[in-house]
């Protein structure tokens, strides 16, 4: 890092470290929101059409396999509806 630089903040910050990191939090998420908006105006072609179809109907393209699972705390059996999510499965 260039001295000046290094100055510059001992000049404002009594803790370098702090404000440096603090800078870099906020550099990173400059550019995840850059990279979102990115993706958004121009996304994967392999995620084109799961984009135009919207959450509303995702779970309608899944396929039925897809519909059951079992809970990963007590091990029963679930199954996915629409108007209540996961529940617990008969079988």
């Amino acid at each position: 890092m260039p001295s000046e630089l290094v100055a510059g903040i001992a000049r404002i910050e009594h803790n370098r470290s702090r404000f440096i990191a603090e800078a870099e939090r906020h550099a990173l998420q400059r550019r995840q929101r850059l990279d979102l908006r990115r993706s958004l105006e121009a996304p994967h072609p392999g995620t084109a059409a799961t984009a135009r179809l919207g959450l509303a109907a995702w779970p309608d393209g899944l396929p039925p396999e897809d519909d059951d699972r079992l809970d990963p705390d007590s091990g029963a059996a679930e199954r996915w509806t629409r108007e209540s999510g996961w529940e617990e499965s008969e079988q």
